[in-house]
């Protein structure tokens, strides 16, 4: 097997540092000893933006609002699968995973972040969803490995009774708020539920090719 090659470093604002790593044609974002990403596996956040559109129905021109670029991955497919007039904010922390896709990993971004679809705001997703009322169709979050916070201790406030009541209150009504995880999080759902959303939990595998590892998105409809 090839060694992977360190790529690029970017900061987290707030603290830490992730790490950009190339194999082969694969890449790979890591935090200290945890990878956060890999380019060989996309089905489930391709699946978190294609299932979160099919569960709008026949919506008009529906503007959704998604949370962490990562390599694109979710955004690509939101693009691909938005009906006419359909539209995406993408909200993204750390400037260097833009910069990543604008460079290094260019070809694998395909040109998304241009779309005149998108409207891209460097800014942490929490702040954008606190500060809308009534602005999104649906939010999908993919901001860290799930509900722990792992990537930042900031990232807990979207999981957190209070966070759950601002993206209730940033969704029109019947808007679907979608969060992906590595794994399940029994009493994160349960808050879902108490925050008035009404839950669906799908397990789906890492591989857009139906291999890889499990993983879950939460459909939690704003009731």
């Amino acid at each position: 097997m090839k060694p992977r090659e360190l790529i690029a470093k970017a900061e987290i604002p707030g603290g830490g540092e992730l790490s950009l790593f190339r194999r082969g044609d694969d890449f790979m974002i890591v935090l200290g000893g945890n990878e956060l990403m890999n380019s060989r596996m996309s089905g489930s956040e391709e699946a978190l933006a294609r299932m979160t559109i099919l569960r709008l129905g026949d919506r008009i021109a529906p503007h959704l609002l998604i949370g962490g670029y990562g390599m694109g991955f979710t955004l690509r497919a939101a693009l691909a699968a938005l009906p006419p007039g359909g539209r995406s904010t993408l909200s993204e922390l750390v400037p260097g995973i833009l910069d990543w896709a604008r460079g290094p990993m260019a070809e694998l971004a395909a040109g998304c972040l241009a779309d005149p679809r998108v409207s891209l705001v460097e800014r942490d997703v929490a702040d954008v969803i606190e500060e809308a009322t009534g602005d999104y169709d649906a939010i999908l979050l993919d901001v860290d490995n799930g509900p722990d916070g792992l990537t930042r201790d900031a990232n807990d406030r979207l999981y957190s009774r209070a966070g759950l009541a601002a993206s209730r209150a940033a969704l029109r009504p019947g808007g679907i708020l979608a969060v992906w995880s590595a794994a399940p999080d029994a009493g994160f759902a349960r808050r879902l539920g108490e925050a008035g959303f009404a839950v669906e939990e799908v397990r789906v595998r890492a591989r857009s090719n139906g291999k890889g590892p499990w993983h879950v998105i939460w459909f939690a409809q704003r009731q």
